[in-house]
């Protein structure tokens, strides 16, 4: 699949080639987030990445159900968006000098890359309804409850656990 080719012809190679980005995207996350988690100070911060690890290897193991079930091998496809949101994140790590205000730029990157799969998910579960793939609908509809609840942590780690707080109050 590439720049001026016409490699999808029907809504269901449409719906492969997402699931194939969101397979690329989630292995992609899965050799990311460790390195979050070194950076991070604050220990409901690091949990909520650890925790979420985790959870993205067992996405990733779902999706290789997904795949199973429409018959092809789990495979992924180059993702310039998951690329791009890791590579601004190792940017901005490397330029936060307070490890403080670092601790509120990785919430604040982790939620970028949730927000993706988020409207991922979202997306190829409409698609799979409308194409009848209701087998695939709970695996997929579990990633994206997981992928929610990922989101909602982060916010709570950075409003209620005192990440933005301290971060303001850093020098």
């Amino acid at each position: 699949m590439g720049l001026f080719t016409k490699d999808i012809k029907s809504m269901e190679d449409l719906m492969l080639h997402e699931l194939q980005d969101i397979y690329y995207a989630e292995n992609q996350i899965t050799k990311a987030l460790p390195k979050l988690v070194d950076k991070a100070t604050n220990r409901d911060l690091k949990q909520a990445l650890k925790s979420h690890l985790e959870e993205t290897k067992k996405q990733i193991e779902r999706l290789d159900q997904v795949f199973k079930k429409l018959g092809q091998e789990p495979k992924g496809v180059d993702c310039p968006a998951i690329d791009g949101l890791i590579k601004e994140t190792d940017h901005l790590m490397g330029e936060v000098e307070d490890k403080q205000v670092l601790d509120a730029a990785i919430v604040g990157s982790a939620q970028a890359v949730e927000h993706y799969e988020i409207a991922r998910y979202g997306t190829i579960i409409a698609w799979a309804e409308e194409l009848g793939h209701d087998e695939i609908v709970r695996f997929l509809n579990t990633n994206l409850n997981e992928e929610k609840a990922a989101n909602t942590k982060l916010s709570t780690v950075a409003e209620r656990k005192g990440v933005n707080k301290k971060a303001a109050s850093a020098a």
